[in-house]
């Protein structure tokens, strides 16, 4: 119970309540010991006045203490007409201990003394000096024991106690209730539907549903919302790709025994006297090459993640030209001009196979960027060595991608950049590109092109 937000609620209410009413309790005790002075010293004013009327009042003893007995005091001392007289007074006063002079008296001061009273529990006799009522006279003071002072003081206190302890427990209980039905309850929902979700996370009946009237609870239930249909959208996808990926496996299995059988067809092509065929051969057993390795990576991305590069070095300039062809051949009746600009010598350090998908991906996506327009455009591959490895620029002069591609860069299945793309072709490209310890960055992007960058790093300046 008190672990619980209400029960903390509770608790504390009750403990700033008690705090409250014990501020409001000192200088409460105070105005009453200072309330009980003054009438003290009305009453005896009142004694000492009816007496002083009538000069021939001659008192007794036992009418002088019933009257001091009555107003509470020992003596009264009335100052009138600069003279100062002992109205009344028993017959031996015991000694003062202290002084108190009410006409000057600070809230300080009162608050002091009457928490020194409380804390002293010997019966002392006190001297008070105050104003007369009704100017009857210039200054009066009497004697008067401490103890039904300091009595009167703690029955006061206590009754102040009592009422206080009443009003935090009603206070605490109200807003007990209060709390536990604007914010408790409406916390427990919450709670429940995330413990409903989190048992079937892709069911989207399950998401919750923003409705409490808190603006900050509504708030949070709102972001709970959000987050609980990003992650359903994700589980969605993530199921749909784990499909794709085993069709995929799938038919890059069978598919690959078919390229190996039209590999071992197209080599007999070889032997051909035909000067076409002498002439398409090699580049045909080099693409059916490249597409069996390609089913043999996707078999193994499957298992686990793209296979590391067989790093080598060699001439990067017929790998480009390799790419040019190869493309040159996709583009049909296209306007699309397709160049290579890399001086002959150029040795790069990296594995073959896999830089030509990065840079076929990329001229591929390009040339298809450029096509979906309708327009004519060019596309140009360059290559340049630096101190730390090799930098290799893929540009166009296409229509530039769409934000939905750039807020989801090389993130596959995120949608590519043309309409129909699956955004494959840069997250594949990316992820081949780290695996040589580069990267693949997008330099620019717009109306008049799009330029991307390969880094390869040189490991000796690693």
């Amino acid at each position: 119970m008190l672990n619980s937000l209400s029960g903390r609620l509770l608790t504390l209410t009750f403990i700033f309540v008690m705090l409250a009413e014990i501020l409001i309790f000192v200088p409460s005790v105070a105005r009453f010991r200072e309330d009980y002075l003054l009438a003290r010293i009305e009453r005896a004013q009142i004694a000492s006045l009816a007496l002083l009327a009538d000069q021939r009042m001659m008192l007794n003893e036992e009418l002088e203490q019933e009257l001091l007995d009555n107003a509470g005091v020992l003596n009264v001392a009335l100052r009138r007409d600069e003279v100062s007289q002992l109205v009344l007074s028993v017959d031996r006063v015991p000694p003062i201990s202290a002084q108190f002079d009410l006409r000057d008296a600070t809230a300080w001061g009162l608050i002091r003394d009457a928490m020194i009273r409380l804390a002293n529990l010997e019966d002392e006799v006190i001297r008070v000096i105050g104003n007369p009522v009704q100017q009857a006279g210039l200054v009066i003071d009497v004697t008067l024991p401490t103890a039904p002072l300091r009595a009167a003081m703690i029955d006061y206190g206590l009754r102040i106690l009592s009422l206080s302890a009443v009003i935090s427990v009603m206070t605490a209980a109200l807003l007990f209730f209060a709390a536990r039905r604007v914010v408790v309850l409406p916390i427990r929902r919450v709670i429940g539907s995330m413990r409903a979700y989190s048992e079937a996370p892709e069911d989207a009946s399950r998401i919750i549903q923003p409705s409490a009237g808190v603006t900050e609870l509504r708030d949070a239930e709102t972001t709970l919302c959000e987050l609980q249909t990003q992650l359903t959208a994700s589980l969605r996808q993530r199921e749909r790709m784990a499909q794709l990926g085993e069709a995929v496996a799938k038919i890059s299995h069978d598919l690959r025994n078919i390229l190996t059988v039209a590999t071992l067809m197209a080599d007999r092509l070889e032997g051909s006297e035909d000067p076409a065929v002498k002439r398409t051969a090699p580049k045909l057993l080099s693409s059916l090459s490249r597409a069996v390795n390609l089913c043999e990576g996707t078999l193994a991305f499957g298992r686990a993640e793209e296979p590391p590069p067989k790093l080598s070095r060699f001439d990067l300039a017929p790998l480009i030209a390799d790419v040019v062809e190869q493309e040159r051949m996709a583009i049909g009746d296209d306007p699309i001009e397709i160049s290579g600009d890399c001086v002959s010598g150029l040795v790069v350090r990296a594995d073959p196979e896999q830089l030509y998908r990065v840079l076929g991906n990329l001229v591929r996506n390009a040339r298809q960027a450029i096509a979906s327009k309708g327009t004519s455009g060019r596309i140009t591959l360059g290559a340049a060595e630096t101190p730390e490895g090799w930098t290799i620029r893929v540009a166009d002069t296409g229509p530039g991608l769409p934000k939905k591609a750039l807020d989801h860069l090389f993130q596959p299945f995120h949608g590519g950049a043309r309409k129909g793309g699956t955004g494959l072709g840069l997250a594949i490209a990316a992820e081949l590109a780290r695996g040589h310890g580069g990267r693949l960055d997008l330099v620019e992007t717009g109306p008049g092109g799009t330029v991307f960058e390969i880094f390869l790093p040189d490991s000796q300046n690693l």
